[in-house]
């Protein structure tokens, strides 16, 4: 079946099988190698995508789902060569280890702060809490999501 859908601002249209992921289409069918592939059981967040504005697991939703709608990769966020706050602040606090998780991370941190600005520490342990970082780097992660809510 044929797709169409807006990618980090780009009409973009493909072929997806009806069982495909949105991440299977994301990283295979468009490209788009940001979001990772990892438990493709919604239980790491290393594929979090923005979904009309809603963070989802891209490996939970069907490709077809996502026909006529909006998506938002990592690879959306920065403005050309301009990291996006969170980038920036993820970079300056050392918050990726070996960078696995970090995409995730940074989209869920994005929504989280598009929706509170100035998250306590529980409501940040809260927000990641579908983010695993196999590292165990959350102190700096910590420091990354306080950043940039300070930015």
């Amino acid at each position: 079946m044929k797709i169409a859908l807006t990618v980090n601002g780009e009409c973009r249209e493909t072929e997806a099988w009806g069982g495909e992921s949105l991440l299977y289409v994301l990283r295979e069918r468009l490209g788009l190698l940001g979001s990772k592939n990892a438990c493709e059981q919604g239980e790491c967040g290393s594929c979090s995508v923005l979904l009309d504005g809603v963070l989802v697991c891209a490996c939970l939703v069907l490709g077809a789902q996502a026909d006529g709608h909006v998506v938002t990769t990592v690879e959306g966020l920065a403005d050309g060569d301009r990291l996006h706050r969170v980038q920036e602040a993820y970079v300056q606090a050392g918050a990726v280890q070996c960078g696995f998780c970090t995409p995730g991370l940074v989209v869920a941190t994005v929504d989280l702060l598009e929706s509170n600005p100035s998250p306590s520490d529980d409501e940040i342990r809260e927000a990641l809490s579908g983010n695993l970082c196999r590292c165990t780097g959350y102190a700096k992660i910590f420091d990354a999501v306080h950043r940039a809510a300070m930015s």
